[in-house]
């Protein structure tokens, strides 16, 4: 390919891609990843830039990189590229996104990151890596929860479904209250969701005025909308209605199936 071949190089000649944007790696299943190499080396080649110092600036295969040097390998593949500094954070978190290797924290700061970068909207970005724009703005606003329920969220203490449900509140204080019930209790993401309405001080009425057919329909929808990261649309006619879904790719397609329930559609 242009401005790229193929190559083996010293795993110890690469330095980390500053704009990784995966902070944990989990020791055991490096460790597995450590065993393989060892035995079997690096199947799959990392992706790299030349610094024109002797050395490579890594794009995509932290994990490949860390497990060579651990198994004592002098050598692995690499594909040497030429990549400007506006992507190697997209590259990295392409790469992270389909392997489903970031914690919701990890993905929501990349997306802020990307949107700084490039100085582009949410609808743009969504288009570049394959995302319906709901889902990267839900993410994002994971940033907003206070510090140590975004602590608990990275570390799988908490789903990004809790996480939704705590930001359904506006004070912090409530917020890390309602992350300690969840915590506290081994609540499900439907029952913190119906914590959060008890103790929402909110002035959104939980039921529908009277009259208000589609403001009800249109609160329906944006809930539904929140727990699938992306627009859902409700219609209701004389004699039926309907719901309506988008959705950004097949791979967010299968998502959506998969937070519905139904894991049949893999092969789509």
């Amino acid at each position: 390919m242009p401005g790229a071949h193929l190559a083996h190089i010293d795993p110890h000649s690469i330095v980390p891609n500053p704009r990784q944007p995966r902070t944990h790696f989990d020791p055991d299943d490096l460790a597995e990843l450590v065993h393989s190499v060892r035995e079997f080396g690096v199947l799959q080649p990392v992706v790299v830039r030349p610094t024109g110092e002797g050395t490579y600036e890594l794009i995509m295969g932290e994990r490949r990189t860390r497990a060579a040097r651990e198994a004592g390998l002098d050598s692995i593949p690499a594909v040497i590229r030429d990549t400007a500094d506006e992507h190697l954070l997209r590259d990295a978190l392409l790469e992270n996104l389909h392997r489903s290797e970031l914690n919701p924290l990890e993905e929501a700061s990349a997306y802020q990151q990307l949107l700084e970068d490039f100085g582009i909207t949410q609808e743009e970005l969504a288009g570049r890596i394959g995302r319906s724009r709901p889902q990267i703005s839900n993410t994002i606003r994971l940033l907003k929860l206070p510090l140590p329920v975004q602590q608990r969220v990275a570390a799988g203490v908490l789903s990004a479904g809790h996480a939704r449900a705590i930001l359904s509140l506006d004070d912090p204080e409530a917020m890390q209250r309602l992350s300690d019930k969840i915590v506290n209790e081994d609540l499900s993401v439907r029952a913190a969701e119906a914590a959060a309405k008890v103790q929402s001080a909110g002035p959104r009425p939980s039921k529908p005025q009277a009259g208000s057919r589609r403001a009800h329909l249109d609160e329906v929808a944006e809930r539904l909308g929140d727990r699938l990261n992306t627009r859902v649309r409700i219609s209701l006619g004389a004699k039926k209605g309907q719901i309506s879904i988008d959705f950004a790719s097949i791979q967010d397609l299968n998502r959506i199936v998969a937070e519905l329930g139904d894991g049949g559609y893999d092969a789509l």
